[in-house]
């Protein structure tokens, strides 16, 4: 349903907050192998959401990245997801047809409208802080 980059987008993200929570920053290194992304995309997807304010990039000797406890309870997964994919994981059509819409619908529309629905309303009442405490609390895993 979403795109790679997105899926490490929102790990990465969550690794960070977790980092954050325990007052460390973390690097492109580990967030990479934390999150079994390679080096390079990882530091794309870095960029992307430091210049999308979702996380904070600090240079230098004890650089890294790092997420306030503010950044971590507003930011919903629907921004994470808007930023990296835009809205087609909420506007598309299930089959990937370019015209479908409730006046000229695919035959999966109806069925599909509801799902992405669903998956929406999730994606905005879920925030990074909710997934992180969970994972910090052993609840959930990023890795097998």
């Amino acid at each position: 349903m979403f795109s790679k980059a997105c899926e490490y987008a929102i790990r990465s993200a969550l690794l960070v907050a977790s980092h954050s929570l325990k007052g460390e920053r973390v690097s492109i290194r580990d967030i990479a192998e934390e999150s079994d992304s390679p080096m390079a995309f990882t530091a794309k997807i870095m960029q992307q959401l430091a210049k999308g304010g979702i996380l904070y990039s600090v240079q230098g000797k004890h650089g890294g990245f790092e997420m306030s406890k503010e950044q971590m309870q507003t930011t919903r997964l629907s921004r994470i997801v808007s930023l990296i994919d835009g809205d087609k994981v909420f506007t598309g059509c299930g089959l990937g047809l370019k015209a479908c819409n409730a006046l000229k619908p695919c035959p999966l529309h109806n069925q599909f409208a509801v799902v992405r629905n669903e998956l929406r309303q999730m994606l905005e009442n879920t925030t990074v802080l909710d997934l992180t405490l969970d994972l910090n609390n052993g609840q959930t895993f990023l890795k097998r």
